[in-house]
């Protein structure tokens, strides 16, 4: 079973705004001779890596919601010009939309479970794919979705 890590998107008030940060990394990433994929830098290094990898993506809080996920390729750890260790996540270019689930703000990330990870939105097969994201932000605020 895949494990997954949780994060705050700050920065980015909307799905379209992490789609645009990514697809700019792509293409930087493309533009160096390297695959397309986007990095998210972190402090703490994740124990678990091994199980991150195996099927594992990040997931997105947007707006106190889990709207998106990428998908984790590697994990990566460096130390920065100032010496201090880091760590990489290396993320593929698809930002896909999940179902909406509430999140309180929390620092750094988090391990998220297969079991507790929300659904892929196409992946529901009840209409909510189509259902505009705010309405759908709405109704989950109600315990409807």
């Amino acid at each position: 079973m895949a494990l997954h890590l949780i994060k705050l998107c700050v920065g980015a008030d909307s799905i379209e705004d992490l789609r645009e940060w990514v697809s700019e990394r792509s293409l930087i990433a493309i533009a160096a001779g390297m695959e397309p994929h986007s990095s998210h830098i972190t402090r703490m290094v994740p124990k678990r890596e091994q199980d991150l990898l195996d099927g594992g993506s990040l997931y997105w809080v947007i707006k106190g919601q889990v709207q998106a996920r990428q998908r984790l390729l590697d994990i990566k750890t460096f130390t920065d010009a100032d010496g201090i260790s880091r760590c990489e996540l290396v993320l593929g270019p698809e930002v896909v939309e999940t179902e909406l689930q509430p999140r309180r703000a929390f620092q750094g990330w988090r391990y998220l479970t297969d079991d507790d990870a929300p659904r892929d939105l196409k992946n529901m097969g009840d209409g909510t794919a189509d259902l505009p994201l705010e309405l759908r932000r709405e109704l989950a605020e109600l315990g409807l979705l």
